[in-house]
């Protein structure tokens, strides 16, 4: 794959070597911890067949690697400038990009701080996805989350997902894992 930079943001962009459908693609959409060098470890497969854009939407701001051992970092601070408003503009400049070349179908993956994204985008009908074939999916949807999480996915969420998704609704099933003790962010 290769570094690029849009009028949006750095993306990681990989590429098959065999050819592929150019009118798809998979975003993924990373957690905090993105950056120009840590895009580089996303693997493709060939056997995917599908392009994969990474986007670095916190604009070279992510969160440093080292932050768990630097007391002094201020993380409340660092997330109350990466709210919708800053990060949100350059995915949908990206996915703007992207139609211009053609692209019609999108998938997306997310993690943490992506993983709210790429439910955003689902029900907007931007990406192929969650809300024409959630329930239709070949394997069951696996949700993490923690006893505290006061930022992405609060206790509130979690019980509007288990009611949306639990007792047999979703088929082959949904299996959220929960995780006592536990906080996100991590502390």
């Amino acid at each position: 794959g290769t570094l690029e930079t849009t009028d949006s943001a750095a993306c990681y962009v990989a590429t098959t070597t065999v050819e592929y459908a150019e009118d798809k693609v998979i975003q993924l959409l990373p957690d905090a911890f993105v950056s120009s060098s840590s895009m580089l470890r996303y693997p493709i497969s060939d056997t995917n067949c599908i392009p994969v854009v990474a986007i670095d939407y916190f604009n070279g701001e992510g969160l440093p690697a080292d932050r768990a051992l630097n007391v002094m970092f201020n993380f409340r601070g660092w997330h109350a400038k990466q709210g919708a408003e800053v990060t949100r503009p350059s995915l949908d400049k990206l996915i703007a990009a992207l139609k211009e070349e053609g692209v019609t179908k999108f998938g997306a993956t997310g993690y943490c701080f992506g993983g709210l994204y790429t439910v955003d985008l689902a029900f907007e009908n931007i990406i192929y996805t969650m809300r024409s074939i959630l329930f239709k999916l070949a394997a069951p949807l696996l949700i993490d989350s923690c006893e505290s999480d006061n930022l992405l996915f609060t206790a509130g969420a979690q019980a509007r997902a288990d009611e949306i998704l639990d007792d047999g609704k979703l088929s082959p099933g949904y299996r959220p894992e929960y995780f006592p003790r536990c906080t996100h962010p991590p502390t």
